[in-house]
């Protein structure tokens, strides 16, 4: 039974499952809910980390005085869950996180219950305390209770103009270490609070001595492997990166028992894409790096993947102006699989994007969906380690996207105009950002022993 989305039909029952949502939440409480005892905990945890004075979000929530006048916007953003920013399908696919920073269904009802009952602000002493202000930047790991980074790459800062064309920005810096040492989690952020502006993404490219060359992905494979043919997916995704970041991203925190090699004399090389902001801003990026401690280091290489959306190349990407599109890609698994996050990657045109598993057996299995993308908030979806899915080799990866090029779409600059690919903001792109993990066949096997009968997360047959 095919679906819908913005009105258009859907072709297949698995996408239909996929971008129709439905969320239904707990019932709203019969007593009255008021901001000092029930909304003011939920926004300490949920929403002040971005919300309070100096941070990334417009108005600050730390108060009732602050967050009364913004009551109605609140409750359409947390009902719809474009906010906080957690957009994955809650229906289909993994479903558990090592980052989850949604909302409760029990949590949207008190916010939505408190609105619908007038915003009251109840007795000032059930206030908890107010949590203490940020004043600079900082890491979004050391906030989650990490601590913070063993060490920190700077890519040294670059001024952008008031109005300005998009530019890229590509400085080589040494990794500060004398001995080889093992990468258990990495973070880039701008290099100050302005850099947030004018920077759209930053690539860690990792620069290798020719005693790292298995940090060199070899796992996956799209379009022709000739030398005279080769697809720009598989060129560029057998670059090897310590980390991807773009806007609204935090961290990547590899599966536990794995991580990346790093060498002494060994370099980043940055590939920052920064775009005008309207004033004058000077900034770059900084990447955290966390290490595994001596004496425990993984047995398991992670590698950063960037699964295609588009089957024929970059080239052939075409969304018409006025108009829903929609593009596919498939890549195929060369080696047993675990994938470990889901990141989609869409410029300001993206709407939405399935990543479904089409195994040797022709089985399919939704890996992860979103249903409602927004360009300011790239959200890396890290799976627990017990949610991980793994795949035999053979598998496919078919990963499908949608483009709302309509004013329906409040990031579209111009819906008038045609789009195709490119690396500009105002262009577009499609592919999903997944850290995964290669297996031995004993290994596939031990792991397929260990995950049977399905949680919908794991399949059976080869």
């Amino acid at each position: 039974m095919a679906g819908s989305i913005f009105g258009w039909r859907l072709a297949t029952p698995v996408v239909a499952g996929v971008l129709v949502a439905s969320t239904t939440f707990a019932a709203e409480p019969a007593r009255q809910v008021t901001f000092t005892k029930d909304v003011a905990p939920i926004f300490q945890e949920k929403c002040q980390s971005c919300h309070e004075p100096g941070s990334i979000a417009p108005m600050s929530l730390r108060t009732f005085e602050e967050s009364r006048p913004w009551a109605r916007s609140i409750k359409t953003r947390v009902e719809s869950r474009q906010m906080p920013p957690w957009h994955i399908d809650r229906s289909v696919g993994v479903q558990k996180f090592k980052n989850d920073m949604s909302l409760t269904d029990a949590q949207v009802a008190t916010i939505v219950a408190w609105v619908d009952q007038g915003a009251v602000q109840g007795d000032p002493k059930d206030m908890p305390p107010l949590k203490p202000v940020a004043t600079g930047m900082y890491w979004q790991a050391e906030r989650d209770g990490f601590g913070p980074p063993d060490l920190i790459v700077k890519s040294g800062d670059q001024t952008m103009p008031a109005v300005h064309q998009d530019e890229w920005w590509r400085p080589l810096v040494d990794i500060p270490i004398t001995e080889p040492r093992w990468v258990r989690m990495v973070e880039i952020r701008p290099s100050n609070m302005q850099g947030r502006k004018i920077l759209h993404h930053s690539i860690a490219y990792h620069v290798l001595s020719p005693e790292n060359v298995d940090a060199v992905s070899t796992g996956t494979a799209n379009g022709p492997r000739n030398a005279a043919n080769q697809s720009v997916d598989d060129l560029v995704n057998r670059r090897p990166q310590l980390m991807e970041w773009a806007i609204g991203k935090g961290y990547d925190r590899f599966r536990e028992g794995t991580g990346k090699l790093i060498m002494p004399g060994e370099k980043i090389a940055w590939d920052q894409h920064i775009h005008a902001a309207g004033e004058e801003i000077t900034s770059g990026s900084e990447l955290g790096i966390w290490l595994y401690p001596k004496g425990q280091e993984p047995t398991k290489r992670s590698y950063l993947i960037g699964f295609t959306g588009l089957k024929n190349g970059p080239l052939s990407l075409d969304i018409p102006p006025n108009q829903i599109s929609h593009t596919e890609g498939f890549t195929v698994l060369t080696q047993n699989t675990i994938i470990t996050n889901f990141q989609p990657h869409f410029h300001l045109r993206g709407k939405a994007m399935t990543v479904e598993a089409i195994l040797p057996n022709g089985s399919t299995q939704i890996i992860s969906s979103v249903s409602n993308f927004n360009f300011n908030w790239m959200t890396n979806y890290i799976y627990d380690d017990d949610a991980a899915p793994a795949f035999p080799k053979g598998t496919i990866i078919h990963v499908t996207a949608w483009y709302d090029n309509t004013s329906n779409n409040k990031n579209n600059p111009d819906p008038n105009q045609w789009v195709g690919w490119g690396d500009r903001t105002v262009d577009e792109m499609a592919h999903a950002w997944m850290n995964v993990v290669y297996l031995t066949d004993a290994e596939y096997a031990d792991w397929l022993a260990k995950h049977k009968p399905a949680t919908g997360t794991s399949q059976q047959q080869q």
